[in-house]
């Protein structure tokens, strides 16, 4: 088979989004697609570039899915798409029909297609060659320009240009706390899209914001600090010049110019294809070029001498390219009855600048000799809103319209003037905006013909959202799987609340809903549960997980709700977490106040507040170390991590650790983990604040405090953030006149920027925001949600700026009237601060708790549970095999394994030795097996101690709990869970052995075969994980254990 080679010069969104619908009509597979990207990572979305500020996560703007370490996706490879990452298209021929590459690649072509969009225009203003002048375009202009804030202490900076771009752009930089100005040369603001009435509205809303509008401006050179005005002084901007009389220049530190674009047509000039007088390439109807076999689309493309400027036509056009290409390159039936064509496209627009709505559609400006025409205008200047909406002379008909400030009905109004439609009798009607209407944006608004057009940029229409969720289903239809299949809503996003109800209305036609319910015992989301446990008039009443059940849920629990309920808890009364049953809820790591790891061993992480360690403390980490043959390694906050302890010899290390005094580190917990510092002040020669100190101040004040999630921060002493204090959930960041507090920064898979808070505070300012953010964050975020999700969900500020805004008025202004509580919270549990190890070592029945097995003082060492072996001069645990491979998912041959045995009820302790709603450990010869004591339910079970899936011995330290009735044990390890009364997996194909367990007064007492038929199929020794293939099957007494339930006529069940 002969492939015809396509070759896309550019990988934005509109060369994205040709290659998707060619691949899907190449359903042959008679192409190969190659496509040069100049930029450092794949396709994303330029349209919502600002949004980058909410997470600084460069997959949060993909255009297929998450990007790897190098840029790229899978889309590219799992569709056979040769991506030229980092490469530049610099040459063509197009007699050879080759482009080659920066890197000097070239490839050959059959079918070429342009889609290299547009540069930024930068006017020919003397001094846009200095450092402070930047464009606005790509992810590394904006990472750029912050680098260039933080470095240079920017507090002002001028953005070039009033239109859609430059309204964006002056929005990122706002995002930055920077002060900034919007220098337009047109007397109004987007004068393509809005009428004087339109541009008054929307700078009252953007000048309310903070920000300052400056049009009629005629900018007559940027200013360097040394005073020059000229084209080579490399001196950083320091100002704006202006040519109008009397205006001062305007002192800023920064420019970023967004003043239009420019069609990229450089590649195509010298080439016999046709370009525009002003730039762009030439193409008909079909995007087809001068020259046979070449195409262009977007930016690039000059159709009847006009650049379409907006994402939707770039979309028409890759759509109708695509199908030019099938058909007539490719040789594809395309199933239409009229030949593909791109003939103009809707520049209607709805979007939301700087928290405002600015809409506009149709014939929005008329000419003014036009005869055909009558308006009607709504102007509220106190409100912010301006609306006009134009018809024919008759009144029968909607042309077009602006609308700034409520543009809730646009959708109706749009599609009355594109469609056309029936006005209403009195068609002044439709000019008042829903707000004076009193109603907000409905799901009434929205247009249930399926033909409506949902999604402009994709041309996405109602009905195919709809199907979309239908083939989705209740389940699986999410409004980001929604979005994912339908495209609807990947553009410029302004379609998303109409997406939203849509899927609303379809999951109640399918008899579903969208679900925030914590799990079936709890019909209520950990904020809601939350809110319902503090404001209750009897505290007394909700004290207890129990007592929280019988009120507000039903059922026994389970291992999302039990540690949901115990971290509130420990917010609302900070008891000692393993005191009053409330052990019985906490995940293994709680539970045992240290981290569980391979093998079922443990890891202990002193606190170490801000890194300072003394040389006493650390002689004494690494005498435990030694005593107790445990691996160290430094932790990546600051910390000394000591591995491989087993749980009975936890307290005994505390103690030793605690003579010098370190404390918990709360490695294992959801809570504050460390408080990271550079040394500062104290010893660096560029630190302008002691951030060793006050990082141990922040971090002895927020130790031990339970919170939805862990929380990281980090303090340091300049600028040149060693400490990295900006990915943190909060960090601080020195001045010479206090600290800079950001917010809502993580790390990990989804790596998140912090916003500034506030700027310039003191460390008593400081300690009292965080209070309250903290706190806020406590009582209203979700289950294991992080600050950097939970802050991006948070309500945009009175007037836009987003949920860093809305914090500020919430933290700093009091908005919400809750900061008195917030504060008084916080104090209390600082207040009620307790060593959790501290606490274990002086009681001896915490102390108790850690006992390996409660009927023998006996132990099993962790090197008889799985194999150490040494690495670089220390020991670690062998290496877990892939699932499925020996030493994994154990199984039993037959459902009782022991059908045939001889059994005894043998005493295994006594009713206080096993806690109530808690799994313990037994020794039976040299076997582990696990006692669950469900006293909620009088209930007793045991079953083997060792989880199937990966050999490890750690069943008893699960959760207990039930679905749909059943009682169930969560494997702490990979959460596999198993019918505690006959052992079956109930997320699996695995099993258990389980034995029936009796209470005979005081005693409890398990019916048990011999301690040698047991140690023969579940005995640690045979069981253990090592790196050699031992087959423990081999055994004598294993095999007449077999044969006898082989020849047993028992039925098994």
């Amino acid at each position: 088979t002969l492939f015809r080679s396509v070759v896309v010069i550019g990988n934005g969104m509109v060369g994205q989004r040709f290659m998707e619908n060619l691949i899907s009509l190449d359903t042959e597979k008679k192409c190969i697609i190659s496509t040069f990207c100049e930029e450092p990572r794949a396709a994303y979305n330029r349209v919502k570039l600002t949004s980058y500020f909410e997470t600084r996560n460069p997959s949060a703007l993909s255009m297929t899915s998450e990007f790897d370490g190098e840029g790229r996706t899978p889309w590219y490879a799992e569709n056979n798409v040769e991506l030229l990452l980092n490469d530049k298209a610099v040459a063509l021929d197009t007699d050879a029909k080759t482009v080659t590459g920066a890197s000097g690649k070239k490839l050959a072509y059959d079918v070429l297609v342009f889609a290299t969009g547009s540069y930024p225009f930068v006017p020919p203003i003397p001094g846009t060659q200095r450092p402070g002048v930047f464009v606005y375009r790509t992810i590394e202009d904006l990472e750029s320009m912050l680098a260039y804030v933080e470095e240079n202490n920017v507090h002002s900076a001028a953005v070039i240009g009033g239109g859609l771009l430059g309204l964006e752009a002056a929005k990122a930089v706002a995002d930055m706390n920077v002060q900034s100005h919007i220098i337009e040369f047109a007397p109004i603001l987007m004068c393509r899209q809005i009428d004087q009435g339109g541009h008054d509205a929307l700078v009252k809303k953007i000048e309310d914001m903070g920000l300052r509008v400056h049009c009629g401006a005629r900018t007559q050179a940027f200013v360097g600090k040394d005073g020059t005005t000229d084209n080579d002084s490399a001196s950083p901007v320091s100002a704006l010049r202006f040519s109008n009389e009397g205006w001062d220049d305007l002192p800023v530190q920064m420019v970023v110019v967004s003043a239009g674009i420019k069609p990229r047509d450089d590649l195509a000039q010298g080439t016999d294809i046709a370009v525009g007088e002003r730039g762009g390439i030439v193409v008909d109807e079909h995007l087809r070029t001068s020259v046979d076999g070449v195409y262009a689309i977007g930016e690039i493309a000059l159709y009847n001498n006009f650049i379409y400027g907006l994402i939707a036509p770039g979309y028409d056009m890759a759509s109708v390219c695509s199908k030019v290409i099938a058909k007539e390159e490719l040789g594809i039936n395309i199933d239409s009855e009229e030949d593909p064509a791109f003939t103009g496209a809707d520049l209607s627009t709805k979007l939301k600048l700087l928290g405002c709505d600015v809409a506009s559609f149709g014939e929005n400006q008329p000419s003014p000799d036009d005869p055909d025409v009558s308006s009607l205008t709504w102007n509220d200047p106190l409100g912010g809103i301006y609306r006009k909406l134009i018809f024919n002379k008759a009144g029968t008909r909607l042309r077009g319209g602006i609308l700034v400030g409520d543009a809730g009905d646009y959708s109706r109004l749009h599609l009355l003037a594109i469609k056309g439609g029936v006005l209403p009798e009195n068609a002044a009607t439709l000019l008042a905006p829903p707000s004076a209407r009193g109603e907000v944006e409905t799901s009434q608004e929205l247009s249930s013909a399926r033909s409506t057009q949902i999604c402009s940029c994709n041309d996405v229409t109602r009905g195919h959202i709809e199907d979309t969720i239908k083939e989705l289903g209740v389940e699986k239809a999410t409004l980001k799987a929604v979005k994912a299949c339908s495209k609807a809503g990947t553009g410029c996003g302004g379609c998303e609340p109409d997406v939203k109800i849509i899927l609303k209305q379809e999951l109640e036609k399918l008899g579903g809903t969208l679900s925030n319910h914590l799990c079936e015992h709890f019909t209520y989301s950990r904020p809601e549960l939350m809110a319902l446990i503090r404001t209750d008039s009897d505290p007394t009443s909700v004290d207890s997980f129990d007592k929280i059940l019988h009120k507000h849920g039903k059922g026994d629990g389970c291992e999302i709700c039990k540690p949901t309920v115990a971290s509130i808890l420990a917010s609302v009364y900070n008891g000692q977490i393993l005191d009053d049953g409330r052990d019985a809820l906490q995940d293994t790591n709680d539970r045992s106040l240290a981290n569980m790891q391979r093998g079922g061993t443990y890891s202990v992480v002193p606190r170490v507040p801000g890194g300072e360690l003394t040389p006493n403390q650390l002689i004494r980490m690494g005498k435990v170390a030694k005593e107790y043959g445990l691996y160290t390694k430094i932790t990546g906050g600051q910390r000394v991590d000591l591995f491989g302890a087993a749980k009975y010899q936890l307290p005994d290390i505390w103690e030793k650790l605690g003579e010098v005094g370190l404390e918990s580190g709360h490695a294992y917990g959801k809570a504050l983990r460390t408080v990271k510092s550079c040394v500062g002040s104290t010893w660096c020669r560029y630190g302008v604040q002691d951030s060793v100190g006050f990082a141990i101040r922040v971090e002895n004040r927020y130790k031990g405090i339970r919170s939805p999630h862990k929380m990281k921060s980090a303090v340091s002493g300049c600028v040149r953030e060693c400490a990295e204090a900006q990915s943190k959930d909060f960090g601080l960041i020195a001045t010479e006149n206090g600290y800079n507090l950001y917010v809502g920064g993580n790390g990990g898979v989804n790596p998140v920027h912090a916003q500034l808070l506030a700027a310039d505070i003191d460390e008593d300012t400081v300690i009292k925001y965080l209070d309250r953010y903290i706190m806020y964050y406590i009582l209203t975020a979700d289950r294991l949600e992080r600050t950097a999700p939970w802050q991006a969900k948070l309500p945009s500020g009175k007037n836009g700026g987003g949920p860093v805004a809305h914090l500020k008025e919430v933290i700093i202004e009091d908005s919400l009237g809750i900061c008195a509580e917030l504060d008084r919270r916080m104090q209390y549990l600082v207040d009620t601060y307790h060593d959790e190890w501290a606490e274990v070592v002086k009681d001896p029945k915490r102390r108790a708790k850690f006992k390996q097995f409660v009927n023998t003082d006996e132990v099993q060492t962790r090197e008889q549970m799985i194999e150490f072996i040494n690495q670089r001069g220390q020991v670690r645990p062998a290496n877990w095999r892939e699932d499925g491979e020996f030493q994994t998912n154990w199984r039993n041959e037959f459902t009782d394994v022991f059908a045939r045995s001889e059994k005894a009820w043998v005493k295994v302790g006594q009713l206080s030795d096993f806690p109530p709603n808690l799994g313990s450990t037994i020794l039976y010869g040299e076997s582990q097996l696990a006692v669950f004591n469900n006293a909620k339910l009088g209930e007793w079970y045991c079953t083997q101690n060792m989880c199937p899936h990966k050999q490890a011995f750690v069943l008893s330290q699960g959760i207990m709990g039930d679905v749909d009735g059943i009682s169930k044990i969560a494997c702490p390890l990979h959460k596999k869970q198993f019918g505690l009364a006959n052992g079956q997996q109930l997320d699996g194909d695995l099993s258990i052995v389980t034995f029936p367990v009796k209470i005979d007064g005081d005693n409890v007492m398990v019916e048990l075969p011999s301690e040698a038929e047991v140690n023969a199929i579940l005995g640690t020794s045979g069981l253990r994980v090592q790196t050699s293939c031992i087959d423990i099957s081999g055994s004598s007494l294993e095999h007449d254990i077999l044969n006898s339930v082989k020849n047993s006529t028992i039925t098994l069940v």
